[in-house]
């Protein structure tokens, strides 16, 4: 039952490459920067990322967007990061652009073995027809287009079906945790790190703060070590280290 790993690069040392990832985080809030940087020194290639974003220049899956890491993104934000359009508009990396709400509840669905399900947003728009560019050609053509997809009316509107999202691997970064795997996280943090979390076959959390098993009230806990696989804990620099993606002050 106890599942700390003795480190970041143990806890990742068996993700290979073209593996799909889980990433957690929203902006740069509860991005697992640990864990990310672990796999960037591990050398895993092409692989398959679900994230809400991919991060910006140097920060987050940027790090490893920026070495060509990256063959396929799926998320609903991609702005902040200008060698992610680089390399998008050139051809050299794969993007599914889903909204923000259907993405959450594509990993919820998929982590609670849900196949697929019904929504109304995208209806009317490219998201349901199909023709998104996944993917240029070098010369700006589309390689790859998103496919239809299939549309049911209820109560008299028209939904479009999602499909749940599994992964290999998810990596996750927690406020607090114990050495079960019960994970509490903290305000934004709690947006997709939960979410991704429960899509991966193996999750890998890194926490700011361990604890021993009982020291989490129950009803706190977020999410129950049933989902996890492995825990890492981060020293107080590491859990210290907590980038602003945009820092606004008064003058």
């Amino acid at each position: 039952m106890d599942k700390v790993m003795g480190s970041a690069a143990e806890a990742v040392a068996d993700i290979q490459p073209g593996a799909s990832l889980a990433v957690g985080g929203f902006g740069l809030s509860g991005v697992p920067e640990v864990l990310v940087r672990a796999l960037l020194e591990q050398g895993a290639d092409d692989l398959r990322v679900v994230s809400n974003n991919c991060g910006v220049d140097g920060r987050g899956l940027g790090v490893l967007l920026s070495v060509g890491r990256i063959a396929r993104v799926t998320g609903s934000y991609v702005g902040e990061n200008k060698e992610f359009a680089r390399q998008y508009l050139s051809g050299e990396l794969e993007v599914e652009l889903v909204p923000q709400g259907t993405l959450a509840e594509r990993l919820r669905a998929g982590g609670a073995g849900i196949p697929a399900f019904y929504t109304p947003a995208g209806v009317g728009t490219q998201v349901a027809s199909g023709g998104l560019p996944w993917r240029y050609a070098p010369d700006g053509s589309v390689a790859v287009a998103s496919p239809a997809k299939e549309t049911r009316e209820f109560a008299g509107r028209r939904h479009v079906l999602e499909h749940g999202i599994t992964t290999d691997y998810a990596l996750v970064r927690a406020w607090r945790g114990d050495r079960h795997g019960n994970l509490v996280f903290r305000k934004s943090a709690a947006n997709f790190n939960p979410l991704a979390a429960m899509a991966g076959r193996i999750t890998i959390a890194e926490v700011e703060e361990l604890v021993e098993p009982g020291a989490l009230s129950p009803g706190a806990v977020h999410l129950p070590g049933i989902y996890v696989r492995r825990v890492v804990e981060l020293t107080p620099p590491q859990a210290a280290d907590k980038p602003i993606e945009k820092r606004t002050v008064r003058p």
